[in-house]
């Protein structure tokens, strides 16, 4: 794990695949809310609980042409709550269920850093956390991205702030049946499958469901 940890301790790099030769849009994608349903916290195997939706919508933005990124804030590793370790174990069911639907994500990158986390965490307003563009731009650069057609898909308010911080050229807010802030996104819809259908849309394509 500790090949991830960009600084040795709470910026997290996992980065899949080579560096493409051609530039290309990003789908960057939130973990709690979006892929997995947020529990609070999630730091465990056992608390992982994907969307069905999601490991199709995963795939469907790869055969639309996007590299795909999770960028997620893990606040729970400032409080004290879990550590890289379970962080892990939950990427790790997020790709299994990926792998039985035949995809991937590229990369993820997190933030472990919070204003009221404990040391070595307790770091207000860092440049990766969202909604600051940290993560995000860390993700352009590491897969060639392309800011203008690349695409964040989030359910909180931060997302679709860091998109914009970004220069994304689009945000898309996920809500589940729970009025959210919604002010801001580009389309407000209620999964990941729902938000990949409707960047198909914009660009003229359709997706298989």
């Amino acid at each position: 794990m500790a090949q991830h940890l960009l600084d040795g301790i709470g910026l997290w790099a996992d980065i899949r695949c080579a560096m493409p030769t051609e530039a290309g849009p990003v789908l960057f994608v939130d973990r709690d809310g979006v892929l997995i349903e947020d529990r609070g916290y999630v730091g465990s195997a056992a608390q992982t609980q994907l969307y069905p939706d999601a490991p199709a919508a995963i795939a469907a933005a790869r055969a639309l042409g996007y590299r795909v990124a999770i960028v997620t804030n893990q606040s729970g590793i400032a409080r004290g709550l879990y550590d890289w370790s379970g962080f892990a174990e939950v990427q790790e069911v997020i790709d299994a269920a990926l792998a039985r639907a035949g995809t991937a994500v590229d990369a993820v990158l997190a933030c472990a850093y919070h204003g009221d986390g404990q040391a070595p965490y307790a770091v207000a307003d860092h440049f990766w956390r969202k909604p600051n563009p940290g993560m995000i731009l860390e993700g352009l650069h590491r897969l060639h991205g392309i800011a203008a057609p690349s695409v964040m898909v989030g359910d909180k308010a931060s997302d679709v702030a860091a998109a914009r911080a970004a220069g994304l050229g689009s945000a898309v807010l996920v809500e589940r049946g729970v009025s959210g802030v919604s002010t801001g996104a580009d389309a407000v819809v209620r999964s990941l499958a729902d938000a990949v259908a409707w960047i198909a849309r914009v660009r003229g394509e359709t997706v298989a469901r």
